[in-house]
């Protein structure tokens, strides 16, 4: 008996220091990886479930920027995408990723949550800024947001600046009560305004036309975009602030020297034609700049606390 015992102890004690060499082992390795990142490359990235398309409309600034910065000892650009916003705001936190690029709503989350901070507008697409419309059709005896009530709209997705942040903002200060919904069909009481996800502004404006929803939101851009016949059979009710097309963030503990240094470099892109086409393949980018007053970054996260914080 007293022998299993003596056994018992030994193998437990094994196990023990086992686990713990594992554990130390472990926890060294993280904080190597932590100690060698590489600070001769800098890294911009951006969200997507393409990859690869991503990658490639990326890459020239990457390596745009790696040739401007060699003196912080950057030597290349590299890219990075992630799959959705938590793991972006850990790529910032960690060091992964120094510049990150997206439209004001995803892009003050991603503040929030990593302590990013915004440094330039982007004119993406060139276009400087943008808004939202909700729009309807002439025949529905829609004629403002209040006629929503006990109705139901479609928005793009939750991540949308212009298909979810904007008009959720414009249906709170109607004073109106907007309420996510499931489906469609779902009941919507006479109180609020029940709002769905169509994953696609081309589904809002199908949905909107069918009459599957009674009105929609959508950016101005895509708005006009709308064969003539079909939007003269359309009514907008109500328009959003103009907001940044995109926004450029930078980890929260890059150096102020280099922060400038990035500023100054994508400032002076659209001043040269080296820049030019860099920025031309980085999806038809037309220049950054800094926030506008008419565009301030103090309006879009007073839009976005209003939509978080209902």
């Amino acid at each position: 008996m007293l022998r299993k015992l003596f056994v018992k102890l030994a193998l437990f004690g094994m196990v023990t220091a086992l686990v713990s060499s594992s554990l130390h082992s472990s926890a060294s390795n993280q904080e190597l990886l932590a100690s060698t990142q590489d600070p001769g490359t800098i890294v911009i990235a951006d969200i997507s479930n393409n990859p690869s398309k991503k990658i490639k409309r990326y890459q020239p600034l990457a390596d745009y920027l790696g040739e401007k910065l060699g003196q912080f000892g950057v030597k290349q650009g590299d890219v990075e995408v992630a799959a959705d916003l938590d793991e972006m705001a850990n790529f910032l936190k960690s060091g992964k990723v120094d510049i990150y690029f997206d439209s004001p709503y995803p892009a003050m989350r991603i503040s929030d949550m990593s302590g990013a901070k915004p440094i330039l507008r982007r004119w993406k697409g060139g276009v400087p800024e943008y808004y939202t419309v909700i729009f309807t059709m002439k025949d529905r005896g829609i004629k403002s947001l209040e006629d929503l009530q006990g109705k139901m709209v479609g928005f793009d997705e939750i991540s949308s600046t212009s298909g979810y942040m904007l008009p959720t903002a414009l249906l709170i200060e109607a004073g109106v009560n907007p309420q996510e919904k499931r489906s469609a069909s779902s009941t919507v009481s006479a109180d609020e305004v029940g709002y769905v996800f169509t994953d696609d502004d081309e589904n809002t404006i199908q949905w909107v036309i069918s009459g599957k929803v009674v009105a929609g939101a959508i950016d101005i851009g895509t708005f006009m975009e709308i064969p003539e016949a079909s939007r003269q059979a359309m009514l907008v009710i109500a328009e959003s602030d103009k907001v940044a097309r995109h926004m450029a963030l930078v980890r929260a503990d890059l150096k102020p020297e280099m922060i400038e240094a990035i500023k100054s470099i994508l400032i002076e892109m659209d001043k040269t034609p080296e820049g030019q086409e860099v920025l031309n393949k980085f999806e038809k980018t037309a220049k950054f700049d800094n926030f506008p007053p008419e565009s301030s970054i103090e309006r879009m996260r007073e839009l976005y606390e209003l939509v978080q914080n209902r």
